[in-house]
């Protein structure tokens, strides 16, 4: 009997340490909080005693939020999407928010410690933990994380204050250098210091949203004394015909130093499951190294290239009776990957700026990544439908524009899963940075932060020190002939940590990169290898686009009007018509969409006409039915797109690659993206799937009185096929023929002569037991837009 009662309490004991939080099953703090709010004084309030002494406002508040989106939930504030409404948040902008959750306090283990954990906080802000400052930050683009194991109650409630200041009047607190102070253009002065996400202070894609709130999952996190700090894999080289890879996996860990050398740390590999590699070592130290190989390795390559294989990574700590005290479990993919880049490019030294993953020479179709919300508490649920799209148009890199936030873990898990190379840019652009030693040291912190989390994702292909901050130094201070290379946050700080700590992966110091010697050369636009090719946004087949040196272009984009339906979702009814009565002048909203990032800036405002002038290049005329103008608009993107990405393929490997401008737009707004922020899919999304494929049929524009038909493959396999061509205009097949495509590489299958005549010729070709469609606009602009709207219907398109 008494054995009976003793073996249940002991399985009750049981269940209840087994339900107890371990740091891998964190106490979530999400969901309602109190928000409280007030402007800013002259001297800002950091305490809750010293919010006793002024009136402030209270709402309801869910985290992770943005204080907009709970602004709007009480009523006290239009939706900032829709219309006019977003300039009615600037008022805002100069107050301050506290967050108040109360909590119990989770059991936990006397030798366990508990720490405050942040996924992102907007931006500069205290922390009180029951009367006792925790901690502050001034970081939104960073996770924090405060050791809070003796400020919590016993047997009662703790109450939790996060304190935000106003990032708009606290960047008056700084010293704004010569290279620094730049305004307008919707990138203004007062971000330089503070370390927000870039496009919250607006941009030509982007409204100005000034926001602030707890923005990520907020927990608490139990820590084991033993625990692993850090563990990251290496691959160090890669043989694809002998399936081998040399791999280095560093760990380091909390540990007492009683239980040095009495515990083994276990490394294994898996594959699907099935184990590949173990070993295990006598934990000496609170850090170690282990160098190993793995043969008949399944390779991680991206997306047409192979498999984007994945292993199953373990390191346990395990003691002299086999319990296992701690473990890091990783999804790991075994690859190399280079960039490999010359400082210029010539006519007589054409140089290379050209990726490689396993040694093999890849050419990179993808598109540039912008936020997919102004709002970022909303991008965790928007993220996959976006990237479902990258998936549905064969991208195989995505760059990670510096004007946005870096995405948490499950983009890169996305991309690591399906094959999808990430350029991440750090988070600056079109601006220098500022120079000072505090400035380089919040750099320095981020800079850890993010690489320490990201660094294991076989995805991540290069890191980029910023975004057309190079480029900035020719738009306003060209005649001063300063040198960039002089510039220490993207050329020593950002450079030393990655030295440090991810040493196998490349660096881009700017894109585009404005070397040493391009400096010296006198900054001749033509030599550079990587470029950002906008320029005079006028026919999309002009010199500007044809005649550029450079291998690889990482923007181009071409404007695209949205689909109907989401302009009635994005407008006040009466501003769904674009102009003003019997002009081509743009009513006010649509102006806003632009973006006018102030009532009272005009900086965009020429942004819309790019449609107008791009449209008249064309078609010759602007139609002035709504519908038609929107087919019309969205047919030019389309065929400029279209075009910049055959014309860049069909020069393989002479150009490496490009990145278009860009896949979804992140605010209701008119645009160069190829889905609009409803995911209201533009033509060009159909007609880029058609021109990104593995191995695709296209035409290039006559040379030397000829058309080139020519056929690409971007995989390690050699393909085959047949060509049918027909004239959209008699009917007729101008060309039929078979084909072969050698391993990544090009061929041309055959040629029709020059005929000015205009038409649309069909591309029918099968590959193995596959049937594709493409197209040809033939002949000179302008074309007649009655004469299009008949071609089209022969491409077997349905349009959204």
């Amino acid at each position: 009997m008494k054995t009976n009662f003793l073996n249940q309490i002991l399985i009750i004991l049981f269940l209840w340490m087994l339900s107890l939080p371990t740091e891998g099953n964190p106490v979530s703090l999400n969901g309602q909080w109190t928000l409280h709010f007030w402007q800013q004084p002259e001297t800002p309030v950091t305490t809750p005693d010293a919010m006793r002494s002024i009136s402030y406002k209270t709402i309801s508040a869910k985290v992770p939020g943005n204080v907009e989106l709970d602004l709007l939930a009480a009523g006290l504030i239009k939706d900032p999407m829709i219309g006019a409404n977003v300039w009615n948040m600037r008022p805002y902008e100069g107050y301050q928010w506290c967050y108040v959750r109360r909590f119990p306090t989770p059991e936990y283990r006397q030798e366990q410690k508990v720490f405050l954990w942040f996924g992102g906080i907007d931006c500069l802000a205290e922390l009180w933990m029951n009367g006792t400052k925790v901690g502050s930050t001034d970081n939104m683009l960073i996770d924090h994380s405060f050791d809070v194991t003796g400020l919590l109650a016993k047997g009662k409630e703790n109450e939790l204050y996060v304190i935000i200041r106003s990032a708009v009047i606290e960047a008056q607190n700084y010293l704004t250098g010569a290279l620094t102070n730049k305004g307008g253009g919707g990138i203004h002065v007062e971000s330089n210091h503070i370390r927000k996400a870039p496009h919250s202070y607006g941009w030509d894609i982007l409204p100005r949203l000034v926001s602030a709130g707890l923005w990520r999952n907020v927990e608490l996190r139990i820590a084991d004394p033993v625990r692993f700090v850090d563990v990251h894999w290496m691959t160090l080289k890669t043989d694809a015909e002998k399936r081998r890879a040399d791999v280095i996996v560093d760990y380091q860990l909390k540990i007492p130093f009683e239980q040095l050398s009495k515990h083994q740390a276990v490394i294994t590999l898996k594959r699907n499951g099935k184990e590949v590699y173990r070993t295990s070592q006598k934990i000496i130290a609170f850090a170690a190294r282990h160098i190993f190989s793995v043969n008949n390795a399944d390779l991680w390559w991206c997306r047409g290239y192979g498999e984007p294989a994945l292993y199953e990574a373990e390191l346990s700590v395990v003691d002299e009776k086999g319990n296992v005290l701690a473990s890091d479990r990783k999804n790991i993919g075994l690859r190399t990957v280079e960039l490999d880049l010359t400082e210029l490019t010539t006519p007589e030294n054409p140089g290379e700026f050209c990726f490689k993953v396993n040694g093999e020479k890849i050419f990179i179709k993808g598109a540039n990544w912008v936020p997919v919300d102004a709002l970022h508490s909303r991008d965790a649920a928007l993220i996959s439908d976006v990237l479902k799209m990258a998936v549905d148009l064969n991208c195989n890199m995505l760059r990670c524009w510096g004007g946005n936030v870096y995405e948490d873990h499950a983009f890169y898990e996305f991309c690591d899963q399906n094959g999808i190379l990430v350029w991440q840019d750090f988070s600056m652009g079109c601006s220098i940075p500022p120079q000072t030693d505090e400035f380089a040291e919040k750099i320095k912190k981020e800079v850890t932060s993010v690489v320490m989390k990201l660094r294991n994702h076989p995805s991540i292909a290069l890191w980029a020190g910023n975004n057309e901050n190079d480029a900035s130094l020719n738009w306003q201070l060209r005649p001063f002939n300063i040198d960039p290379n002089r510039e220490r946050i993207s050329r020593r700080v950002i450079p030393e940590v990655l030295y440090d700590l991810d040493p196998a992966r490349p660096y881009l110091p700017s894109s585009p990169y404005f070397t040493q010697a391009y400096y010296d050369a006198g900054r001749q636009e033509q030599l550079l290898p990587e470029r950002h090719l906008w320029g005079p946004r006028g026919y999309y087949k002009a010199p500007f686009y044809t005649d550029v040196n450079a291998h690889f272009v990482s923007e181009i984009g071409y404007h695209g009007c949205p689909n109907r339906v989401s302009l009635e979702k994005m407008f006040d009814k009466d501003f769904v018509y674009p102009w003003k009565k019997g002009t081509f002048e743009w009513n006010e909203q649509w102006q806003i969409k632009a973006v006018r990032v102030h009532e009272f800036s005009n900086s965009h405002d020429g942004r819309n006409n790019l449609m107008l002038n791009q449209i008249k290049e064309l078609f010759g005329e602007v139609p002035t039915d709504l519908d038609k103008f929107i087919f019309a608009s969205q047919t030019v993107q389309a065929e400029a797109k279209k075009f910049f990405i055959e014309f860049w393929r069909s020069a393989k490997f002479r150009r490496t690659g490009i990145l278009w401008w860009n896949l979804r737009d992140g605010w209701p707004i008119i645009s160069d993206a190829v889905t609009d922020y409803y995911n209201g899919k533009k033509l060009a999304y159909h007609y880029i799937k058609r021109v990104q494929y593995d191995a695709c049929v296209m035409i290039t524009d006559a040379v030397d009185g000829k058309h080139s038909i020519t056929a690409v493959n971007d995989t390690r396999t050699e393909k085959q096929g047949t060509v049918t061509v027909k004239d959209l205009s008699t009917k007729e097949v101008i060309f039929s023929g078979k084909f072969v495509i050698p391993v990544n590489g090009k061929t041309i299958v055959g040629h029709i002569p020059l005929n000015n005549k205009q038409s649309m010729w069909l591309i029918e070709y099968t590959i193995g037991n596959e049937k594709f469609t493409n197209h040809y606009l033939a002949g000179k602009a302008p074309f007649k837009l009655k004469d299009y709207e008949e071609w089209y219907k022969n491409l077997g398109i349905k349009q959204d």
